[in-house]
């Protein structure tokens, strides 16, 4: 899907959503941003991160970007973990990559990064094969890689769209913790409403590659104004706006 004049922008530790339905130009938005599209592709204009424009940059400065400051939360984590690699030095792999630890060092921060993603057992998890884990344990794992260098920026690719609903809600709860404890801002794209109750601040609703409409989230899905926007959210009670359900202090949809 081709992007058309976007304007977007996002304070730190600010969870703003990417509202839209398949096709709408979502994840060409993500692809953008850390400068992943197809080289026939063509992007104009400006993309600042932090006051430098990433479409200047070149391939050698980008790669220190990705995963270091800016970092991505894949939809399907069984297909972007490697099969043949155990978790734990996956993540390190990540370290490695971006930050001068040791062996040692790395080793403690994996340890302490699956605990920070909710394992009560860190090390009997390091040492499993991807296979080897359930599907929310998965996804857990690749935002263990995606916050392991504390990035400014996480770009979450509707990484709770093949869970069921307790676990979505884990996972939102868990991403909300995690962008507040360490002021990283969180660009989570969906074609959910109901995810982004009491987790978004913002909502940018996109449709045929533009965005639409933009604002608070309460107000959007309350009063939505484009025909699009009001197609996804339909009737405010059908997505529970008015529920006082809440999982660890974060309002969810019922």
């Amino acid at each position: 899907m081709a992007l058309d004049d976007i304007g977007l922008s996002i304070d730190p530790s600010e969870v703003v959503g990417i509202l839209g339905e398949s096709g709408s130009g979502k994840s060409s938005l993500a692809a953008a941003v850390l400068r992943l599209l197809p080289r026939t592709a063509e992007c104009h204009g400006g993309l600042f991160f932090e006051e430098h424009d990433l479409l200047a940059m070149h391939e050698s400065e980008l790669r220190r970007v990705r995963g270091r400051s800016i970092s991505m939360i894949p939809q399907d984590p069984a297909s972007s973990l490697n099969p043949v690699i155990r978790v734990g030095a996956q993540i390190s792999e990540v370290l490695r990559a971006h930050l001068r630890l040791d062996r040692d060092e790395r080793k403690k921060s994996v340890q302490e990064l699956l605990q920070e993603v909710g394992f009560d057992n860190p090390e009997r998890i390091a040492s499993c094969y991807p296979h080897q884990l359930s599907g929310g344990q998965r996804q857990r794992i690749v935002i263990a890689q995606a916050i392991a260098c504390r990035p400014a920026l996480v770009i979450a690719d509707e990484p709770i769209s093949k869970l069921d609903s307790p676990l979505q809600a884990q996972i939102l709860t868990l991403m909300f913790e995690i962008s507040r404890r360490h002021r990283m801002a969180l660009l989570w794209i969906t074609h959910d409403p109901a995810t982004l109750v009491g987790f978004a601040d913002r909502i940018a609703v996109m449709h045929q590659g533009r965005i639409v409409e933009e604002g608070d989230t309460t107000m959007v899905l309350r009063r939505p104004v484009h025909s699009c926007t009001r197609k996804l959210v339909g009737l405010s009670h059908e997505f529970g706006l008015d529920s006082s359900c809440g999982v660890n202090g974060v309002v969810y949809a019922n």
